[in-house]
């Protein structure tokens, strides 16, 4: 069965609201227009761990900033890092020209090669002018997941990043134990892909922030719903993995016409989302931010000859809806991460428990907040 043909419960199906802003019809990124989402997932073999053939527990994710071709229609962006124990390409090229040029890709930490010299090869196919006019440097970015996963083995394959970049579509996205979040863990839990969006209305345009995360971090003390501690109230309960904090991939995506300047101050609004999840930054964790504005009017033809080129941006004095919307969004991507994801066993035997619904409800319950289960 297809990725994301089955859905798993979201925070949402709990009775459990993150924020005050509206929503998307989906929730999710691909309510930015022209977005796509594609995941490839890998799992096979169970028990000890034999290096080269498992147990697999990974994959990997594509996001397309739009429906076009980013090589030759580029788009505004910026990459933030609040602690950078972590991997994400391209990022002086995104840095320098405030652009991105390529689909973004996560995955795990051992194939980043991989990925990003199959994206290289998927460009060329679809691109006849890569190599010999322009070049591209893709975005590839990384959590680690050897807790699960023979993350040595380097399972994923070229075939996988192509039949994500080739799949991904702009309806619902799959989440939890899926493309490259498939053998994460979150919170001392079960981790992997989550998404969400806000949407928000400037002087009669409708605009939205969509957000996809790839969660692979924090201590079980550490989780916070909705600024309920939690992680602390389930200690108790549930066995919790190692406890070592790790990584995050935040993708922001909009349709509001941002400069890469005003899209590096959303990039540091997704760090105060993940914050209000619970995110420290330890030492060991990456947490890695990218944003992207695909409005039509500021995407940059890459052959094109005008000496000049005209840009639209929203008005700094107008942007806090936005700031709102990137943190609550965030926020809840990561959470519903958490929810969507399942037990899983991999390398070794070694077990991820999905976070307790039920046990969740119960403590939110305690703490004030009003559900619809139970």
């Amino acid at each position: 069965m297809p990725d994301g043909a089955v859905p798993k419960p979201r925070l949402r199906d709990l009775g459990i609201t993150i924020g005050a802003m509206p929503t998307g019809p989906l929730n999710a990124i691909t309510d930015v227009a022209g977005v796509r989402v594609g995941h490839t997932t890998v799992i096979h073999g169970q028990g000890a761990h034999r290096l080269g053939e498992g147990p697999a527990r990974t994959g990997v994710t594509a996001i397309h900033p739009h429906g076009e071709s980013v090589f030759t229609s580029m788009v505004p962006a910026a990459i933030e890092v609040l602690n950078g124990a972590g991997e994400i390409t391209g990022r002086s090229q995104v840095d320098e020209y405030g652009l991105l040029e390529s689909p973004v890709l996560i995955t795990n930490t051992l194939s980043v090669g991989t990925a990003h010299r199959a994206c290289v090869e998927w460009l060329c196919r679809h691109e006849p002018s890569l190599g010999t006019q322009a070049f591209s440097i893709p975005v590839v970015a990384e959590t680690f997941d050897g807790y699960l996963n023979d993350i040595a083995g380097q399972h994923v394959t070229d075939e996988h990043v192509w039949q994500a970049l080739d799949n991904a579509n702009s309806g619902p996205v799959a989440e939890g134990n899926v493309g490259g979040g498939t053998g994460m863990r979150l919170f001392g839990f079960k981790g992997g892909i989550g998404t969400a969006s806000r949407v928000m209305t400037l002087d009669a345009h409708h605009y939205t922030i969509g957000v996809l995360v790839q969660g692979n971090f924090g201590l079980r003390q550490d989780l916070l719903v909705d600024g309920v501690p939690v992680g602390r109230e389930l200690g108790a309960t549930a066995r919790q993995a190692p406890a070592k904090d790790g990584s995050v991939i935040v993708i922001i995506a909009t349709d509001a016409p941002f400069s890469d300047r005003q899209l590096r101050r959303l990039c540091k609004r997704g760090s105060l989302g993940l914050s209000r999840a619970g995110a420290v930054g330890r030492h060991t964790s990456g947490d890695l931010v990218l944003a992207f504005s695909n409005a039509w009017e500021n995407r940059v033809d890459r052959f094109a000859m005008e000496p000049l080129r005209t840009m639209v941006q929203v008005t700094d004095t107008r942007i806090d809806d936005f700031f709102v919307a990137t943190m609550e969004a965030t926020e809840e991507a990561v959470l519903n991460a958490l929810v969507a994801a399942e037990t899983m066993a991999g390398r070794d035997s070694n077990i991820a428990e999905a976070i307790p619904h039920e046990q969740l409800i119960d403590v939110m319950r305690r703490f004030g907040r009003t559900t619809s289960t139970g």
